[in-house]
């Protein structure tokens, strides 16, 4: 099936009551979720990951991408008000957004990232309507022993380049793979880290250790560090751009759009990285009358670009996670999880097995963001007043919500003392710089991995030469040694040239 085809048949799908339903609930949750700071899309779908249970794959799906791309637009409001990034991704808006807004031109910043990230999830899912089927027939030409190497790339970059420290990650990682061996050995047959609980032997449920990780490990750390304080958050003022604006947008948005959407696709992707390359550009590309607003009064360049690239970015996870079964974020990790909920194996063979499900997710993300320029530039105003919860509140609420939903799943008191032992261990990680992402992606594709390399050894009588004589699984090998040492190599290197 062409991308065109599959677009038709997706809108076909997407555009009937039900779905667009969830597409706006979805929409809408994200986007007071992102404004909200420090509750991330990934808290917000663990925490509704019980559903899955409940609800039909695709609306189930619809929701989850409309929170996903809600809040990567409603971090830009706490970046601007309150310049206070909710996320990694809007650390750079906030560079120039709260210099604008303390300026008096918080309307403007507001309506160039909306605006812009309009742009750029137009862009990136374009880029996956058209590449994911490419991506595809690239994947269908591999076997297990490219799998196996591909996966160990995706545990590398995620675990030991995207975080401060590669020990703390890949520790992260080795958590997440412990958890992923309990349960019984399907070749064996013999249990594994039950420790001789039977509630154990289907193993641990991914979507209690997503609650456990991202809603209540995150909501206890929050309040552990929680201040008390008067909120201050700066008024919207005029929403609409001049012409002048408009002007000095519609290049950054494109060039960010640019720039994002690779970043997303590549394993070791991630929004910091095209965010900042988006910022530095456009301080380079500026004309020279409005170079002196970069870091005093706030230049609206430096919001439009970094904001199309942080959306366009978010876009392009959802490449490798539906076509190769990679997640490369939290969020995408979560996604993986809850496709498992409902059977589904995300890879090369989705587009085939679960053609109207993709093409009408797809489809969906395009009306997503129409969605979300409607509900972002006329309740700008409600969103800033969603500002001023209080925090207590909000995390007994969190608290309440994943006790409730992962009670639900198995009516099991052994799974309330796994939700919140594994949740304490993400408090003290997140207080100690432990980065939680890795542990959901080991967890999630450790077995994944370990069926693969017994796959290539079965295939191969047990020879391990297999996975360097096959020329794309040493291709990918290199690339996963490079990353894990390039970094530190250049490190030893810069440090000797000084």
């Amino acid at each position: 099936m062409s991308a065109i085809d599959g677009l038709m048949l997706g809108f076909g799908h997407a555009l009937t009551l039900h779905n667009l339903g969830w597409a706006l609930l979805g929409c809408f949750l994200g986007t007071a979720i992102g404004v909200l700071p420090g509750i991330g899309p990934a808290l917000t779908i663990a925490l509704l990951l019980p559903i899955t249970y409940s609800v039909s794959a695709t609306g189930a799906f619809i929701l989850f991408c409309g929170i996903f791309y809600g809040a990567m637009y409603g971090g830009s409001t706490t970046s601007i008000l309150l310049n206070t990034p909710g996320e990694s991704g809007s650390i750079i808006t906030a560079l120039e957004g709260a210099k604008m807004a303390r300026n008096g031109r918080a309307g403007p910043a507001l309506a160039t990232s909306a605006i812009g990230s309009f742009v750029a999830g137009t862009v990136g899912t374009l880029g996956l309507a058209f590449l994911g089927p490419i991506v595809v027939e690239f994947a269908l030409q591999l076997g297990p022993a490219e799998y196996f190497m591909l996966m160990v790339l995706c545990f590398v970059t995620v675990s030991a380049v995207l975080g401060g420290s590669a020990l703390r990650g890949l520790t992260s990682l080795g958590f997440g793979l412990l958890l992923g061996l309990v349960g019984v050995d399907l070749l064996t047959g013999q249990p594994r880290l039950t420790f001789g609980v039977p509630e154990l032997l289907d193993g641990v449920n991914v979507v209690l250790v997503a609650v456990a990780l991202f809603a209540v490990g995150e909501t206890l750390y929050l309040a552990w560090r929680y201040v008390e304080g008067p909120v201050e958050v700066r008024p919207v003022g005029r929403i609409m751009m001049t012409r002048s604006d408009w002007k000095r947008s519609i290049w950054p948005w494109m060039r960010g759009a640019g720039i994002g959407f690779p970043f997303g696709v590549m394993p070791a992707g991630g929004s910091e990285m095209p965010t900042m390359l988006s910022y530095y550009m456009e301080r380079k590309l500026v004309r020279p009358e409005h170079a002196q607003e970069f870091g005093t009064t706030g230049a609206i360049e430096g919001v439009a670009g970094p904001e199309a690239a942080n959306n366009a970015a978010a876009a392009g996870v959802l490449v490798p996670m539906l076509t190769l079964g990679l997640p490369t974020s939290a969020t995408a990790a979560i996604m993986l999880s809850a496709f498992q909920s409902y059977g589904i194996q995300p890879g090369p063979l989705l587009f085939t097995t679960q053609a109207d499900l993709v093409w009408t997710l797809i489809a969906s993300l395009f009306i997503a963001n129409v969605m979300l320029v409607v509900l972002n530039l006329p309740l700008v105003g409600l969103w800033a007043r969603i500002l001023k919860i209080p925090q207590p509140q909000l995390y007994a609420g969190i608290l309440v919500f994943a006790t409730i939903g992962t009670y639900g799943i198995s009516n099991s008191v052994i799974d309330l003392v796994l939700l919140y032992g594994i949740g304490i261990i993400a408090m003290f990680m997140r207080r100690f710089d432990f980065p939680v992402a890795p542990v959901v992606i080991g967890m999630i594709l450790g077995p994944m991995a370990e069926q693969a390399m017994r796959q290539a050894l079965t295939i191969s009588e047990g020879n391990w030469s297999v996975f360097v004589t096959r020329p794309i699984s040493l291709v990918i090998l290199l690339l996963a040694l490079a990353a894990l040492a390039g970094p530190r190599l250049y490190g030893v290197w810069a440090r000797r040239a000084a």
